[in-house]
């Protein structure tokens, strides 16, 4: 058995070319869904993250600006400027770049943001209802992966999904919205014993640990759908995922690749949700 790939960027294309259809839609009707990312420092990588999701907005049609700010800007002045964007009635969505500085607190900051603006799918008020299956604003990551694995047909209810990291970013909620599937969920990490006994019954792997190549074909039962969510950089360069993708593959039955996994779908999912706050809808109504 060789697993099929999943493109993620493939499928992530397709997703934007019907958005960029419900945009043209939404503008007819006076209404342009409007991204303000808010951006502090000059680190590399938050800075490329964000050019990404600019030119994603660029070519979907969504209006978008991005503030940004020196490292030194104090908390207050950053909660100032969530504030000003809460009450801007042109503003549909709110992204505050992550990481921040060590002097800010990020959950205050996550916090701040308007649960009807939150299209990072964080605040607690967009969690809850996660929690509770009600209709809200999903983080982008865990989002895309359930999509990257309905996109092959495949069918969640009833298997048995192990998630492998517990960040409130990816691990958490992707368990949580696998559940919501049906499926039944085991959360493994870094002070799990005997991680091989858990990943060897998994129907679906979800690897989020940000470590190279750390899943082998050892750990992987045969005919399972295995999806990579890590980005590592290895020293010369090349990005590699969480799973070693030559092994697995020859035993897996579906895979993602790293690059052109994971990584597409989480800013498709971000357009998604500002088109949805364009709406009105993702308010728990």
């Amino acid at each position: 058995m060789v697993a099929h790939v999943i493109s993620g960027k493939d499928i992530a294309q397709k997703m934007r070319e019907e958005m960029a259809q419900e945009v043209e839609q939404l503008k007819q009707r006076h209404i342009v869904p409007h991204l303000t990312v808010v951006i502090l420092g000059e680190d590399p990588a938050s800075h490329s993250y964000v050019k990404g999701k600019k030119k994603a907005c660029t070519q979907t049609g969504i209006s978008s600006d991005v503030i940004e700010l020196p490292d030194t800007t104090s908390e207050q002045a950053l909660l100032d400027i969530i504030d000003q964007l809460n009450h801007d009635d042109a503003v549909h969505g709110i992204l505050v770049q992550l990481p921040l500085p060590k002097h800010i607190d990020e959950q205050h900051i996550i916090e701040a943001i308007s649960p009807e603006k939150d299209v990072d799918g964080f605040h607690p008020v967009s969690v809850g209802r996660m929690i509770t299956g009600q209709d809200t604003f999903l983080p982008c990551t865990p989002h895309g992966i359930i999509e990257l694995i309905k996109s092959q047909q495949i069918d969640i209810k009833g298997k048995h999904a192990v998630v492998i990291g517990r960040s409130n970013i990816v691990g958490k909620p992707v368990g949580q919205l696998l559940l919501n599937e049906h499926a039944t969920v085991t959360y493994c990490h870094s002070k799990t014993e005997n991680l091989q006994q858990y990943t060897l019954k998994a129907d679906i792997l979800i690897a989020a640990v940000g470590k190279a190549n750390v899943i082998k074909a050892e750990h992987v039962k045969p005919g399972a759908v295995v999806i990579d969510v890590g980005v590592n950089r290895l020293d010369d360069g090349t990005l590699t995922g969480d799973v070693d993708f030559d092994e697995v593959k020859e035993i897996a039955s579906y895979i993602t690749p790293v690059p052109k996994g994971v990584g597409p779908m989480t800013i498709t999912m971000l357009l998604k949700n500002t088109i949805k706050a364009a709406k009105g809808l993702g308010k728990g109504d």
